[in-house]
């Protein structure tokens, strides 16, 4: 009888080991998934000071630009390229969230990002976005094209 106390302790305390191994590996993957996100986050940061750097390299307001007073024939360079960025950061972060890299939160707020990329304040630079998006939609994610074309089409 005294042995099999014994072994049932053993048992017990394998089992115990075991369980708090499990829940430490867990609470390490946990880590590492905030980890992850917070390396997501500052490499999309990093992209969009890039974006900023070049703005300002070249003269270009973004606030302006955003307004829609910045566009004019010597900028219309700078502004397609923007938009054709706009796009790759735009598919980059529909796979961070698919992949479960990105919060609902930011994804929401990207979501609008998009919507934005894909509506235009004025008749101008909406035919201008459409254009891009018509090149680009056939280069990118079939899920996301269909998650941006469902969304409303506001152009004038």
């Amino acid at each position: 009888m005294n042995k099999i106390n014994i072994n049932a302790l053993i048992q017990i305390l394998g089992m115990a080991g075991v369980i708090g191994s499990l829940i430490f590996v867990g609470l390490e993957m946990q880590q590492s998934q905030r980890i992850a996100l917070a390396a997501q986050q500052q490499a999309r940061m990093g992209v969009f000071v890039e974006a900023m750097n070049t703005f300002s390299e070249t003269g270009v307001s973004y606030q302006a630009f955003m307004e829609q007073e910045g566009r004019n024939p010597e900028t219309e360079a700078q502004t397609t390229n923007f938009i054709h960025q706009l796009w790759w950061i735009h598919e980059n972060d529909y796979l961070q969230y698919r992949l479960g890299l990105m919060d609902e939160s930011i994804w929401e707020a990207k979501l609008r990002a998009i919507e934005i990329s894909y509506n235009s304040l004025n008749e101008e630079s909406c035919i201008l976005n459409k254009r891009i998006w018509g090149t680009r939609r056939v280069m990118l994610d079939v899920n996301l094209v269909e998650l941006v074309e469902s969304l409303p089409n506001d152009c004038p």
